[in-house]
């Protein structure tokens, strides 16, 4: 057993020094506010897409999915489809002209920040709702990476949970506070190498030992017939419960995380190779995170009971693998887990110092000051996520669903419908980001109709941007002719990039 921990233990270590090494070297390089939350637009497509997708793609994928189809079976993968869809749709009809609107916009570096300057609110209102809903939900999110981390400690050296929730946001923390965007993105990058590689290895190798997917069929048939079931419910409440996890796709349109990435690289034009690397990246692997709860039904002696079925991967891991090897499959886990975690810390402490610190309390603070404001967010913001994690039968897949429906109902119509409606208002975004996030809010707390809360959170948003834009009559001629240019610019960009 000592030795067998030695090993796992030195994978984790060669994994965990490389993603330090990296957070140490960007420290020095952190000069202004803008290197330190936006990489200063730098980046390539392979960097853009990796680290878009790592960072969505959180121990959820690894964890919370294969747990959920290890329950319920291949109708999970109508939440896989859904999480298909909205990827396809965000890279195709939002990554290009959020990436040159926000530079138009007075070169935006965040979310809050774009919408400040999109509709020139002066007043700062959207920027403070936006911070506020920002802090809210990515205290549950990145919550629900730490409680993975837990269970990952947990279940791979059997320390307390605790300890376990400890170590792993040690581990984030220290070089999110470190190396900023810079840093997280080229980490993102590796870790999403290494999750696709933990997620197609583990459910294939499972499949083999147990005679190949033949066989894996067989038993499912004989032994858990429902979990072949694509409609396991016909009625109304199966149909809601497809809608539902279709729905997550939604969520795409409002995650900051994820749509700072497209606001990062350095030529707008290389967002079309990225789409392509991204869509392979994630078709693959949500359908191997499936697979891998439907092997793990076969291929375990033992049966999951509750929380622990968001286990099944960690201990087809453990059963199939050398200890050495099991260490650093173990540390795809975590890299999953630092991927999106880091991402999450960075966008909010962006957001506090920037939209609130720097915009309602020092407005003349400087780039080193703006800085250090950001890293001691971090600091608080993991602090208050680590008393959220603190219960160890939390479910990761509901806390990210959660999330996921507060980001997606709040950002996402305001997003779209600012990138793609000349006649929105400053007040139409203010009402869309104030009833999507309340109503995912309070629709969580009564669970009507068993609809996911993203849903109606989304349809909402969009009537409130639509009434209160249309009774105002428009924006005003100055943020019409900006939406105009931003388009140009857009245009632009692509002539330029097809005569490269």
């Amino acid at each position: 057993m000592f030795q067998t921990n030695i090993l796992v233990l030195s994978a984790f270590a060669i994994y965990l020094l490389a993603m330090l090494s990296i957070g140490i070297y960007y420290s020095r390089s952190q000069q202004r506010l803008s290197d330190y939350i936006l990489g200063g637009r730098s980046l390539g497509p392979w960097i853009t897409s990796m680290s878009a997708e790592a960072s969505d793609m959180s121990g959820w994928m690894l964890m919370g999915l294969p747990g959920f189809a290890y329950a319920i079976g291949i109708s999970a993968f109508w939440t896989a489809l859904g999480l298909c869809l909205g990827t396809f749709l965000n890279w195709h009809f939002v990554s290009e002209r959020l990436r040159n609107y926000t530079e138009v916009a007075n070169n935006s570096l965040t979310i809050p920040d774009y919408l400040k300057n999109r509709f020139h609110d002066d007043s700062n209102i959207i920027r403070l709702i936006s911070a506020v809903f920002i802090l809210i939900f990515f205290l549950i999110y990145t919550s629900s990476g730490f409680v993975a981390g837990g269970k990952l400690f947990q279940t791979v050296f059997g320390l307390d949970y605790t300890t376990s929730l400890l170590c792993g946001a040690c581990v984030v923390v220290f070089y999110t506070f470190l190396g900023g965007f810079m840093a997280v993105s080229w980490t993102d990058f590796i870790q999403g190498c290494m999750m696709f590689f933990a997620i197609v290895l583990v459910p294939v190798t499972g499949a083999l030992a147990v005679g190949g997917g033949s066989v894996i069929a067989e038993r499912l048939v004989t032994e858990s017939p429902q979990l072949l079931q694509l409609v396991p419910d016909s009625t109304m409440t199966g149909i809601i419960a497809i809608i539902s996890a279709i729905g997550w796709g939604l969520g795409y349109f409002g995650q900051p995380h994820i749509l700072v990435r497209f606001m990062a690289i350095g030529n707008p034009g290389e967002l079309r190779k990225a789409k392509h690397i991204a869509m392979t990246w994630v078709i693959i692997s949500l359908t191997a995170a499936v697979l891998v709860g439907l092997v793990g039904k076969v291929a375990l002696t033992e049966t999951l009971v509750g929380a622990d079925a968001e286990k099944v991967f960690l201990i087809m891991s453990q059963d199939l693998f050398s200890p050495f090897m099991s260490g650093l499959i173990w540390s795809a886990v975590l890299a999953a887990i630092m991927s999106t975690a880091s991402s999450q810390l960075l966008v909010t402490s962006s957001a506090i110092s920037k939209d609130f610190y720097n915009a309602f309390i020092r407005k003349d603070a400087s780039e080193r000051e703006l800085i250090y404001v950001s890293r001691f967010t971090v600091l608080l913001v993991s602090a208050l996520a680590l008393v959220l994690a603190a219960n160890p039968d939390n479910y990761i897949l509901t806390m990210v669903a959660y999330a996921w429906a507060g980001f997606g109902a709040a950002f996402g119509p305001t997003i779209l419908l600012s990138l793609f409606w000349r006649e929105m208002t400053r007040n139409g975004a203010f009402a869309g980001i104030l009833v999507g996030g309340l109503t995912v809010l309070i629709w969580k707390q009564f669970a009507w109709f068993g609809l996911y809360e993203i849903v109606p959170g989304f349809l909402f948003s969009c009537l409130a941007i639509y009434l209160v834009s249309k009774r105002e009559g428009g924006p005003g001629r100055e943020i019409e002719e900006e939406f105009d240019t931003a388009i140009h610019f857009k245009q632009k960009i692509s002539v330029l990039h097809n005569e490269d």
